[in-house]
Order: structure tokens, then sequence, then C-alpha cells
């Protein structure tokens, strides 16, 4: 055997070796210690129901799509401050984040109320996200949070809801003159409609609802779709359920991180923080499909509440005692006028498309399933 044809099977078995250790080593990473996950504390404004659980859904999506390199820690309603004060927590690094809606801060700027409790131009919620995402809303609600309010915030919009029913009442509603004097639960600028109305308007959370009316201290109110409302037990309180309102017609989740913190991790961080919140905000809209519906059947037939569409002339009235309010903060805020100037060219534009481009679909419906 010669020398060059032992080099040569000297070559070839060692750098099969090399090649066979190289495919090992792309196939199988070394094994380090893995680093220490990056934790976030985020306080809910909700202590249990169906809101809660779309939190966590939130949650789990950041926790899962990060593989264990970051995670939120959710704490419920009132864990570290109370809901009022969450945003001003986050802002000061008390909290790293929130899971809220715009009109819990309502009281620091009317504008608030804009991004989830303002007047319905002819559009639903997810339609106001699509204004904020890509039609000039974002831009906007930044320049409240940072030019305006000084606050060192970072926010994310996820989950559309479907237009609030306008509640829950001791007597069937006909016509707007019986609002007149009723003692009212709702949340932001709607509170200003309702007490255009001639209501006198108290503003609850969520959990004091249900006791305020049965003790008598409200005579009527409103939270927010079935499911929460039957979970509150309000079927105990009224039987009469009013679907349908402009009073808050177009809301959704809001997320807040503390924008110092925010900016401190690494890119991959922040663009889940970010996705996550529009992946949960897709789920969030269908699964409200499957339970609103099926707990407005409970509440019909278990619990025998009265299900009324509210009346057309009461709807009619809320237009026109929004036009009173926003015309009113117009006058006196002109950063009011200027984000409301830009929603209404927005849903001007987009609704000429989309509401002239959607079919009759209450019309198929009663095409297979009857009048309802």
């Amino acid at each position: 055997m010669t020398e060059s044809t032992t080099s040569r099977r000297k070559f070839l078995t060692t750098g099969a070796a090399a090649i066979a250790g190289g495919a090992a080593a792309a196939s199988f990473p070394s094994v380090s210690v893995a680093a220490k996950p990056v934790v976030l504390k985020v306080q809910a404004a909700w202590g249990g129901g169906i809101f809660l659980e779309f939190a966590q859904d939130y949650v789990d999506r950041v926790n899962k799509m990060s593989g264990g390199s970051l995670k939120i820690d959710l704490l419920g309603v009132g864990a570290v401050v109370k809901t009022a004060e969450m945003q001003t927590a986050v802002h000061k690094g008390v909290l790293d984040g929130a899971h809220l809606v715009t009109a819990y801060w309502y009281s620091k700027s009317p504008v608030a109320s804009l991004f989830g409790t303002g007047p319905c131009f002819g559009w639903s919620a997810n339609e106001l996200m699509g204004w904020v995402q890509h039609g000039g809303g974002k831009a906007l609600y930044y320049e409240l949070m940072h030019d305006k309010l000084r606050l060192d915030l970072v926010g994310f919009f996820s989950g559309p809801m479907p237009a609030q029913p306008l509640g829950w009442f001791k007597e069937e509603i006909k016509g707007s003159d019986q609002m007149k004097g009723l003692k009212y639960r709702t949340v932001g600028l709607a509170a200003d409609v309702l007490q255009e109305m001639g209501m006198s308007v108290v503003q609850l959370p969520g959990g004091e609802i249900q006791p305020a009316m049965k003790s008598g201290l409200i005579d009527a109110a409103e939270f927010n779709n079935p499911t929460s409302d039957k979970d509150f037990g309000m079927q105990d309180v009224s039987k009469h359920y009013h679907l349908g309102s402009f009073h808050q017609s177009q809301e959704c989740f809001e997320i807040i991180f503390n924008k110092t913190l925010y900016e401190k991790l690494n890119p991959e961080h922040q663009a889940i923080l970010e996705y996550a919140s529009e992946a949960a905000s897709a789920d969030m809209a269908w699964k409200a499909m499957e339970r609103y519906s099926q707990d407005l059947v409970t509440l019909k037939e278990k619990h025998g509440v009265n299900v009324i569409r509210t009346p057309d002339s009461v709807m009619q009235d809320q237009l026109n005692a929004w036009d009173i309010v926003a015309k009113r903060i117009s006058d006196s805020d002109p950063f009011f006028k200027k984000v409301l100037d830009s929603q209404k060219a927005w849903a001007k534009r987009h609704g000429a498309y989309a509401l002239n481009n959607s079919p009759n679909y209450r019309g198929a419906y009663e095409h297979y399933f009857g009048k309802m």
C-alpha cells in the first residue's frame, strides 16, 4: 500500500467523522444553562369572568411565543392598586403593565374615551381598531399619552367588543321619557350622553353593579355583554334586558406597559408583546361569538329574562345627545376635536364602502330562521 493511498484513506475516514460530527452539532446544539426569564407583573382590571379569561388568553400567548424567555404574571383586580390607579401605577413603574379599557382613565382626559367609548359614526369596534392601526389613530393615541399627559407608557389595542347592550331595567323601555331621572350605571363619555338624556349616572366597577341595583342604589345598569352580565347575576335583579345601544357601541381592550421598561427589552420580546395582542384580539372576537350567544339563550330560557331590542327612537335620541356632548367638549378642547375629526373622516370614507357593500344580513337570517 502506497503512502498516497494511506493518506487518502485517512483523509476520507477523518473527514467523514468530521462531517458526521458537524451534522450532529447542527442537529443537536450544545446545551447551556438557560438564561433567567424576564418576568413582567401585569394587573388586570377584572376580578373574574370572561374578561379576566381574555386577559389570560393574551398572557398565555406571550408566555408560549417566547419559549419561556419572557413571562407575564397576571394579577387580578386590586392586587396592587385600585383600577382607577392602574395607568398611573404603570407610568411610575409600580406595575410593569395593565390590561384595561381607556374609559377607566377618562378622568385624566375626555379624549381617552374616544379610543373606545366615543360617538358612533356607523362603525364597529373592529373598524375603530382599523382606524387606530392604519387610519392615524395610533399617532393620536401617543400624542395624547406622551405629549399631552406626559405618560411613560406604550399601549396596544386588542379585542373588538360587540356593541354593548343598553342594559337592565325594572320595566321595559319603550321611549326615552321612561329613562329620565333613573339612576343608571355606565362609564366614560357614555355617562355624559345618558346624563344629557336626563338620567342620573353613577360610575361603578363591574363587581359592584349587581349589589347596587339589588339595594336600590341604582335603578338600571349596563356592563358589557350577556356572559359577564349573567356571571354578575343581573338576571336576579331585573328581567328586562335591552340589546342595542349607541352609548358604547365600539370598545376594545387596552394593554399598556411601562415605556422605559419596554424599550429595554430585546426586539424579539417587544414584538411578542405587540403581536400577541393581535393574535389574542382575533381569538377574543371568535370566542365572544360563541359564549355571548350561548349565554343570551341561557338568560332567556333558564332565567326567564325578557330580551328586548332597544327602540330605534331611543337610539336616535342617543345620537342626538352624542352631538351635543361632542360639540360641547370640542369647543373647549382643540385636541378632542382633532381626534374626533380624524375619526369622522376615516369612518366616512370606510363606511361608504363597508355599509354599501354589506348585504342585508338580517334579511338572510330571517329567510332561514324567521323573525326574531
